[in-house]
């Protein structure tokens, strides 16, 4: 009897600290969702404090270092580092010179000075002669600049630093008229629209031949694309000189080359949850990529036009229609075993050539080493992500890929053909 009423007193007990009873002795109602939901509001704000800390810490850090930090005492120990860059110098009417530049450095710059061929000249800086970071000026000159003359101009600042460029030529400044936008369409039609569109005519004979040969002609489109891949970088960073040193000109390419096929690849992504990419999918890959190093090739055609180094004749053109006419074979060997529609076709041609009277115009009429330097290094990531699609493409238990023999063999044919054709291209 003792032993039950004592197990009675337990479960008692025990029922009395497990329930919790409300002022009308009902049992109160626990929210457990609710109780989880104000624990995770406090989680993120907790994580969002936490990220937040470390920026308020640095902006503290800087407000300290340049009211009692070093600062003043490398400004009084060393003399400020001036740049001005030349990004353009062009030449709209005869006897006027503007000049075109931007502040990449870390101090202000004023201008004091300007010099023409050896001698002090008078001028006028738009909007003011102090340049802060990152800011840009217009200087004009009023000078009697003979055309076909070199010209050399040097900009002096308020601290004696000169600052100078040469301009081989000196030629009229093409002017956004229907002249000049109707010249430069023409331009870019013929070095490369029409090149694209006849290199398409390779479809009927891509669709004839086995399907061995159709690899060696996928094959041979890789060689033509990493051929204009490395000619993109290489023009990349050949103007990387040009580009204001705050602009990080080789920090642009890196964001060009590995940020242009990072996006491409998720985009392709969307919607296809893990399928192939379909031949016509392939083929617009491809026509996007040569599009891209198309509209770098016609920033640099406009803008030596612009400054009259492209000597414009039969060899140019016959030139250009010769080396872009393979872009054209690149972009329908992978349809050799599809039907696609001349409508289809011609999209893609334009795809392809359309940039490029888009880069005439603006190299021709407002050129900028920075624009190009990035535009070409997008071309050149959008030929890698489509190289990988290609290889990837290629590779299975049926097929060789790029290593079998006669596929290697198109690899670098495709190479030694963009190589032969380049040499006809008078530039």
């Amino acid at each position: 009897m003792n032993h039950r009423d004592s197990e009675g007193d337990n479960a008692v007990e025990t029922v009395s600290a497990s329930t919790t009873y409300a002022s009308d002795d009902r049992p109160a109602q626990s929210a457990p969702s609710e109780v989880t939901e104000h624990r995770t509001g406090q989680g993120r704000l907790s994580l969002a404090a936490k990220g937040v800390l470390p920026l308020l810490l640095l902006a503290g850090l800087l407000v300290v270092f340049g009211q009692v930090g070093p600062i003043g005492v490398f400004r009084a120990a060393f003399p400020p580092i001036e740049e001005l860059t030349f990004e353009r110098i062009a030449f709209p009417q005869a006897g006027l010179i503007r000049v075109h530049l931007v502040n990449g450095g870390p101090e202000p710059v004023t201008v004091a000075q300007v010099i023409v061929d050896d001698a002090y000249w008078e001028h006028t800086v738009t909007p003011d002669r102090d340049v802060g970071r990152l800011e840009n000026i217009v200087v004009e000159i009023p000078y009697p600049w003979v055309d076909g003359d070199p010209v050399a101009i040097s900009i002096v600042s308020s601290t004696g630093v000169t600052f100078a460029e040469e301009v081989d030529v000196a030629t009229l400044s093409p002017q956004v008229n229907r002249s000049y936008i109707v010249t430069f369409a023409l331009l870019g039609v013929y070095v490369g629209v029409i090149p694209v569109f006849l290199g398409l005519l390779w479809l009927p004979f891509l669709a004839g031949v086995s399907t061995r040969w159709v690899d060696f002609f996928l094959s041979l489109t890789v060689g033509l694309l990493l051929f204009i891949g490395v000619d993109a970088l290489e023009g990349a960073f050949s103007l990387t000189g040009r580009v204001a040193s705050a602009f990080q000109g080789v920090g642009l390419i890196v964001l060009g080359v590995v940020g242009t096929p990072l996006i491409i690849h998720a985009l392709s992504r969307v919607g296809r949850r893990g399928a192939d990419v379909t031949p016509l999918g392939l083929s617009t890959l491809i026509a996007v990529g040569i599009g891209l190093h198309n509209l770098g090739e016609g920033l640099a055609i406009g803008s030596s036009y612009a400054v009259g180094e492209v000597a414009l004749g039969t060899s140019l053109v016959f030139g250009f229609l010769l080396h872009n006419t393979t872009e054209g074979l690149g972009i329908v060997a992978p349809l050799a075993r599809s039907r696609p529609s001349m409508g289809m076709l011609a999209v893609l041609g334009l795809i392809a050539g359309v940039p490029t009277i888009l880069g005439t115009w603006i190299g021709g009429f407002s050129y900028s080493p920075t624009a190009s330097v990035l535009f070409l290094a997008i071309g050149a990531g959008a030929i890698v992500q489509v190289v990988t699609v290609l290889a990837r493409s290629m590779k299975s238990h049926e097929r060789d890929g790029l290593m079998g023999p006669l596929n290697a063999a198109g690899v670098v044919v495709g190479l030694i053909v963009m190589y032969a054709t380049g040499l006809f291209v008078a530039a």
